[in-house]
């Protein structure tokens, strides 16, 4: 990274929300209220820290692969490296992170939350029919917490890769390191079942995480009172939308900020239906709900403020293995962004949303660089249109939302 303070403000961001007001503009956040202190969350989109990524780690797991175009882990790191070069074999656990890490080391989050999609086990026990397997060893689990992760939400259609061993082995080895989870578990209830974080002198953060079909969550992974599996939705119905207000109001008090972890839609394209929208409209309106964190398109995707409540649709994939595949290039879906959510517990609402533009190179997080920070800003002004929401780009090449 270059020497300069890449992320200057953010602390005065977050630390004191009368400064942000002068430095964005009244159009931009909400004024909290006087003697409250905001809370700042980072999200991102999809961590895929299996197959190659695994490969690079300290401890590598098995790479034998069942694939189609594929039978070892170890050809996606030779794919990557006739595209960008050589990449660092047995790096340390922060090399994956890159520049992320200084970002979050300025910023200091009150929580910080990931889509793992990732089986982390050493189970051999493949799920049949299923195209793409992804798993990274136990014993690199360090890597979570070298770029101090709190939460990873789990119900995706990778987090069963390796079978209903490979699950067990996962959630035994996220509680292993203290790193909460939720959208998985042994039986229906664990999946449902929320995770609560007491951020010290501010407010509670409730995350609820769930998957739906059209992310490539196979129905038969769905989990039943018996039966290991995911937090899996049906249907965007008011039936979905009452369990989901029936399990927030189970658990939230006042002041209490609540996130609903949806992986939902395809792997590629801009559009968000209007079912989609009207869901999450809903979950504002009925269960309480203050954040939209969605995830599965590969790529970044628009940005909704309803009601002062932040609903991302697609964070897209912060960390994967893609480097040297071929397709959807104009999609580009090496490029991500970091979110860094400042909500006001005291009313729930959004104080602002100030985003770093990132790009996935040599299986890490870099930097984007000013050709790219342009090309992300046109993309999220150009899908934030239909909802009235636009960003602005910073003297320090990161953005800030605003909305009408």
């Amino acid at each position: 990274m270059r020497k300069k303070l890449f992320f200057y403000g953010f602390t005065g961001l977050v630390l004191f929300a009368s400064l942000a007001a002068i430095i964005f503009g009244k159009d931009t956040l909400i004024k909290p209220d006087q003697g409250i202190n905001p809370i700042t969350i980072f999200m991102c989109g999809d961590v895929m820290l299996g197959r190659g990524i695994d490969q690079i780690l300290p401890h590598p797991g098995n790479p034998v692969i069942y694939e189609s175009y594929m039978r070892s882990a170890k050809g996606y790191v030779e794919l990557a490296e006739r595209i960008n070069g050589p990449i660092t074999r047995t790096a340390g656990y922060s090399y994956i992170w890159g520049d992320a890490l200084e970002a979050l080391e300025q910023i200091l989050p009150d929580l910080r939350i990931i889509n793992l999609e990732t089986s982390i086990t050493k189970s051999g026990d493949y799920w049949k029919n299923k195209g793409i397997h992804y798993r990274m060893h136990p014993d690199n689990i360090a890597c979570l917490k070298a770029a101090k992760i709190d939460f990873c939400s789990l119900a995706n259609n990778h987090i069963l890769d390796w079978g209903y061993s490979g699950l067990k082995e996962t959630l035994e080895t996220l509680n292993k390191v203290n790193v909460k989870f939720a959208g998985a578990g042994i039986h229906l209830r664990e999946a449902e079942t929320p995770a609560i974080f007491n951020i010290e002198n501010k407010c509670r953060v409730i995350i609820l995480s769930c998957g739906m079909a059209t992310s490539g969550i196979p129905p038969s992974w769905s989990a039943t009172e018996d039966k290991p599996g995911v937090n899996w939705l049906k249907d965007l119905s008011d039936k979905t939308v009452h369990r989901i207000k029936e399990q927030v109001q189970q658990v939230k008090r006042q002041g209490d900020i609540v996130i609903v972890s949806i992986h939902w839609g395809s792997n590629w394209g801009y559009g968000i239906s209007s079912e989609q929208i009207k869901f999450a409209h809903k979950l504002v309106d009925e269960a309480g709900v203050n954040i939209i964190h969605g995830h599965s398109s590969h790529h970044v995707k628009g940005i909704e403020v309803y009601k002062d409540r932040p609903l991302i649709y697609g964070c897209g994939d912060f960390l994967n293995d893609y480097e040297g595949i071929s397709g959807y290039e104009h999609f580009r879906d090496d490029l991500s962004l970091m979110y860094f959510v400042c909500m006001e517990p005291s009313t729930g609402r959004l104080v602002s949303l100030r985003m770093i533009p990132t790009q996935i190179k040599h299986f890490r997080v870099n930097e984007a660089n000013k050709t790219d920070v342009l090309w992300l800003r046109n993309m999220l002004n150009r899908e934030g249109k239909r909802f009235g929401t636009y960003v602005a780009l910073n003297e320090d090449n990161t953005f800030s939302l605003h909305w009408d």
